[in-house]
């Protein structure tokens, strides 16, 4: 890397974490070059304009591209510094697939110089740095690799994960202290240098292997304890009490604090990353796997509950209340709400309607199902039964006056207001709480 002068760096993956990261680091003076396989997102940047809903990420794009700080390519250019932003699902028996990341790996081996930084970011089981470090090693015989060699390295390699919330993702990068981690020391202090020209959080340097852990404890963690909240939610349903209120009372204790119920857990982190951690020590595992099953099995008691709610009065309409994983963002990826609406659209076809303001046309699993997309003032209009799945702020802002005489299966407990019945008076308001 150039010592005096600002990095020219290279952004692979220009998706909900690549594409703000690439952004800021262009506002901090960087000349950038993302990376995407997909020509319609490096067109669209290249218009100046963003292909996912995040919070003045339009602005920030649009200036960085008029000003010549932020480009977008298929192809991939020599550079300075290299960060690999890429997806790292997983497959069906909840292995990581480090595919992409491999896959980029090869693409910045070909360009790769003495002296450049390469920094993955993408959530990766522990040991994925390792082995990105022993493919561009095979690559590039040419270049002498962190760890591999007595003498000084040619390249540094190093793992620094983000820790960012949607919706204010590019406060959060910006902001949020940063866990860098090296293959050697020396790796850690080059990604320190350059985290530093944009980051105003506290950058803590330590091992390749400690930071890759420490991003999916961190998920795992807030897993567990979410699934204690599902979990008490499904008791209360059982028992017939009112989870928010016993939710309230509880943490009035000096140190207890659940945290709010939901239907499942969604997203590319907190979904997906204990299973990494799971599938690297599966005997050790026993609470986190289980509180993975305790909020996939939120779903389907969601699913139960609207069934037998919308079975029991055969001639309402329902509207479902929000797609996305979280609120007020775009993000379906591994949403429980889309896969709540879904189901039941496909077993009661068009009595369903979807609310869902930040997306302009449904999903493609609801093809065939006669499901339709609509507005919230459409659904207050013409719906019988209100099934919330997404706290949007949008829904939130529903005067108890527009929906007093609906029944209601508030998932999220936003309308803790709404008068609560007995399931069977079908009349009166109906407020489960689950």
């Amino acid at each position: 890397m150039k010592s005096d002068l600002k990095p020219d760096v290279c952004v692979v993956g220009l998706g909900y974490i690549g594409l703000p990261t690439a952004a800021i680091v262009a506002r901090a003076g960087c000349k950038v070059r993302g990376i995407d396989v997909s020509r319609h997102v490096v067109d669209t940047i290249n218009r100046g304009e963003i292909h996912i809903e995040e919070v003045d990420l339009d602005g920030l794009v649009q200036g960085v591209v008029a000003r010549g700080l932020l480009s977008a390519s298929t192809e991939i250019a020599p550079a300075d510094v290299f960060i690999i932003a890429v997806p790292t699902p997983f497959d069906a028996n909840h292995a990581p697939d480090i595919s992409y990341v491999l896959a980029a790996g090869e693409a910045v081996a070909s360009v790769l110089k003495a002296g450049d930084t390469v920094i993955l970011e993408s959530t990766s089981p522990v040991g994925t740095t390792e082995q990105l470090r022993d493919l561009i090693a095979a690559r590039r015989p040419d270049l002498k690799c962190p760890g591999l060699t007595a003498e000084t390295p040619d390249v540094s390699i190093a793992y620094c994960p983000e820790r960012v919330l949607p919706g204010k993702i590019l406060e959060e990068l910006t902001n949020n202290d940063r866990s860098i981690g090296g293959i050697t020391p020396r790796c850690a202090r080059k990604a320190l240098a350059f985290y530093k020209r944009f980051v105003r959080g506290t950058c803590v340097t330590t091992d390749a292997r400690s930071a890759e852990m420490t991003k999916l404890v961190e998920n795992a963690y807030r897993d567990v304890n979410i699934a204690f909240a599902n979990e008490l939610s499904m008791v209360a349903d059982t028992m017939g009490l009112d989870v928010w209120e016993v939710i309230r009372l509880a943490n009035r204790h000096p140190r207890v604090n659940i945290l709010t119920p939901g239907p499942g857990v969604g997203g590319h982190c907190i979904a997906v990353d204990p299973w990494f951690i799971v599938h690297g020590a599966p005997e050790q595992t026993p609470l986190i796997r289980t509180a993975r099953g305790v909020n996939d099995g939120k779903i389907h008691h969601v699913i139960a509950q609207a069934e037998a709610l919308i079975a029991a009065h055969p001639q309402a309409r329902v509207a479902c209340l929000g797609l996305a994983f979280k609120a007020n963002i775009d993000d379906f990826r591994e949403s429980p709400a889309r896969l709540v609406a879904v189901t039941l659209a496909r077993k009661f076809g068009d009595r369903i309607a979807v609310v869902e303001p930040y997306a302009a046309e449904l999903p493609k699993e609801f093809d065939g199902t006669a499901a339709s997309l609509i507005d919230i003032d459409t659904a207050l209009e013409t719906s019988d039964i209100l099934i919330v799945l997404v706290d949007h702020d949008a829904f939130k802002a529903v005067p108890l006056a527009e929906r007093a005489h609906k029944l209601v299966y508030d998932t999220r407990g936003i309308w803790l207001d709404q008068p609560r019945a007995s399931a069977e008076v079908s009349a009166e308001p109906l407020k489960l709480v689950g």
